[in-house]
């Protein structure tokens, strides 16, 4: 290990700022670094790589081709990897082959930490199945599982559970004790009413929790889905709240959307007061980014009512909780999204399944649409696209290039330049070498000039993804529900390989320490060339 913090530290001194950024090595949260832009510093990466043959409900990697392991996730995986300090720690959902079988069945997901040179299981952490929910919450959907990427900082790892828990986790599980102040992991994993189980070193082990139901009265559509962005000493996160089981009204129209909680304690620090609630579409699910913009830091959050907005990051934690300081908001919806016959547009209208409904499923649909995808800080600009669930079906999109350095309602003002020609997605933008490159829910990869956002190419990969594009060593990185795309960055698409995984992957490759990572439904593969060599 030392010799690879020593590597590290060469390596950065020679790097710019924003190539350190993504060069550390580790990929210790969601998008690799605070500004989310989904590109990496790693070099010699593979151009293919075959999955391997499946034996008793796991894969030989001696059977594969440029992979150093797989490690069997679960069922519905739908969580992006992340890696610190020698470990990988990924989110799946309600199943486990672990060899007591004490969670074959936890239904509320679970988080898992696996060695990063041998993909072993070191430990995990159990989410049991919330029964107790809000009135009239239509939160169904916990059998997804955990899909928050883990967020490492030092011997911390902070995720947002299948069950709307913020977790605070010791990197080290019990292997080297329970360190409290939370002691009672044992009755947590075994659920409500349940024998608590014996804690083994193979257990995780809960610093503490906040429970943004409980504690804050949000009320989560579907899953919980945002991860976490550390500032300092602060934890910035969405707290999935949303409509309910009709799709008509707001459960909680007056809980925040956007907190921040004290990393050491779990404490409530700071709260959004601009109503996003109230004017939810349907959740509120976008993941925070960060950028230094002149003399300040925002925080930018994409609302689940269609607006992206900028938060002054707060310096410390305050001694109470307190408002978030907005600096400037845009709304992604242009007019014409939002009004037909000078008649405002219902939501569900878009949606494919609706009886009769306007929607044909083939793309041509208006209608508005919320930010599900991340904000991505890139040289004093927000990059950010509208979209909905993809249950809703195919749908006009459009994605922004955003002035981040002006204030106030910038939604004309801050316009640099608007792309209409996707559909709507969920997916974060790569930016490398001038060139943006961004999927949309239908498979189209396209790749725009950053600055000016003029097209230079679109590839259809004719299958439905969900997840962004990871940009390193020069090639592009795509999962989608029917296979993973490796193509080479450029004016001009080249396809390199195409590699079915046998299910399908809807989340967004990453890559460290010379690995890609690529989780498909039921496992995760480390791809390298010298597979043979961590």
């Amino acid at each position: 290990m030392l010799h690879r913090i020593l590597a590290s530290l060469y390596i950065l001194a020679f790097l710019t700022p924003e190539e350190a950024l993504v060069c550390g090595a580790d990929w210790p949260q969601w998008g690799g670094s605070e500004n989310r832009n989904l590109i990496s510093a790693e070099k010699n990466l593979p151009d293919s790589f075959t999955r391997g043959k499946q034996v008793g409900g796991q894969i030989d990697p001696t059977t594969a081709e440029n992979v150093r392991w797989v490690a069997r996730m679960g069922s519905n995986a739908y969580g992006n990897p992340t890696i610190a300090n020698g470990r990988v720690y990924v989110g799946t959902d309600d199943l486990t082959l672990s060899d007591d079988k004490r969670f074959e069945r936890t239904e509320g997901g679970l988080v898992k930490c696996l060695d990063e040179a041998t993909g072993a299981l070191l430990w995990q952490l159990a989410i049991p199945k919330r029964t107790k929910i809000p009135e009239g919450a239509h939160y169904g959907h916990q059998h997804l599982g955990t899909c928050s990427s883990p967020c490492v900082e030092g011997d911390r790892v902070y995720v947002v559970t299948g069950a709307n828990e913020v977790v605070c986790l010791d990197a080290q599980g019990q292997a080297n004790g329970n360190d409290g102040p939370f002691m009672d992991e044992g009755e947590y994993q075994a659920g409500d009413g349940q024998t608590p189980i014996e804690l083994t070193e193979t257990d995780a082990d809960i610093l503490w929790c906040y429970d943004l139901i409980d504690d804050l009265g949000a009320c989560p559509h579907d899953a919980a889905s945002c991860s976490i962005l550390i500032h300092k000493d602060l934890l910035y996160l969405s707290t999935s709240n949303g409509v309910e089981e009709t799709h008509t009204k707001v459960v909680a129209p007056d809980a925040p959307a956007f907190v921040a909680l004290d990393k050491w304690t779990g404490r409530l620090a700071a709260v959004e007061k601009e109503g996003i609630s109230a004017r939810l579409y349907h959740a509120q699910w976008c993941s925070p980014s960060a950028g230094q913009v002149g003399d300040q830091t925002l925080i930018f959050l994409g609302g689940g009512d269609g607006v992206c907005y900028a938060f002054r990051a707060l310096d410390q934690v305050p001694d109470q909780p307190v408002p978030l300081e907005l600096v400037w908001s845009y709304d992604a919806n242009p007019p014409e999204y939002k009004y037909r016959d000078d008649v405002l547009i219902p939501y569900y209208d878009g949606d494919r399944r609706k009886h009769g409904g306007p929607n044909k499923d083939d793309g041509m649909y208006v209608g508005p649409s919320q930010i599900i995808a991340t904000p991505v800080f890139y040289q004093n600009r927000v990059y950010v696209a509208i979209g909905q669930d993809p249950a809703h079906g195919r749908g006009k999109g459009m994605l922004h290039c955003i002035d981040a350095t002006q204030r106030g309602n910038i939604t004309e003002s801050g316009c640099l330049w608007r792309f209409d020609g996707l559909d709507r997605t969920m997916a974060t933008v790569a930016i490398a070498d001038g060139k943006l490159y961004i999927p949309d829910i239908a498979g189209r990869l396209f790749c725009l000039d950053a600055e000016t956002g003029a097209l230079y190419w679109e590839y259809d990969t004719k299958a439905e993804t969900w997840g962004g594009p990871l940009l390193a060593d020069h090639k592009i990185f795509l999962a989608t529900k029917r296979k993973f795309f490796i193509l080479e960055q450029g004016d001009q698409p080249k396809m390199l390989s195409e590699v079915s995984l046998g299910s399908p992957a809807y989340s967004t490759p990453v890559a460290a320490n010379g690995v890609v990572y690529v989780t498909s439904q039921k496992y995760l593969w480390a791809v390298a060339k010298n597979p043979a060599n961590p």
